[in-house]
């Protein structure tokens, strides 16, 4: 139901230009289930969690944050991270474009029993915006970043824009 959910989100948002800011995007398309986390705290050196990148694999490789362990949104597969994160009260931050596809991959963290799970308000979008790196499929430091569509770039506002 939510991927059906996030289809309809898109579709609406591709087709109209309503949204005026981030803010007002999440709050029609997110219910909120998940806390969000800012970037700017993900971004203090304190912060330890980890750091799961819920969008396809072609928007992975152009661009991800340092370290982020790519998990998909369409395959995304709850056992393969019940493998790789072994204690459930540990930090974990899920990200995407800008916080709707996570917030779904999020939500089925905690429905699993994680405990300390966060969506990445903005996503590695706002993460760009505000000047932090990105990185592609070598690791190395890029300002290219996947735009996932032309639509969608409207929210991207520092970086080069790449689409497939």
């Amino acid at each position: 139901m939510k991927k059906f959910t996030f289809i309809i989100a898109f579709f609406i948002a591709f087709f109209s230009n309503a949204q005026k800011d981030l803010h007002e995007l999440l709050k029609q398309f997110n219910t909120n289930d998940v806390p969000y986390i800012s970037v700017q705290e993900l971004a203090m050196p304190k912060t330890n969690a980890h750091i799961l990148d819920a969008r396809e694999q072609k928007e992975y490789q152009v661009s991800h944050l340092k370290d982020a362990i790519f998990v998909g949104y369409d395959n995304f597969n709850l056992d393969s991270i019940q493998h790789k994160i072994g204690n459930k009260d540990e930090k974990i931050v899920v990200y995407c474009s800008v916080g709707i596809r996570s917030e779904i991959v999020a939500d089925k963290l905690k429905k699993a029993g994680f405990t300390n799970v966060y969506n990445l308000y903005g996503g590695i979008f706002e993460w760009k915006n505000n000047g932090f790196p990105i990185y592609n499929s070598e690791q190395k430091e890029t300002d290219s970043i996947h735009a996932f569509s032309k639509q969608w770039s409207k929210w991207v506002k520092n970086g080069i824009k790449i689409y497939d």
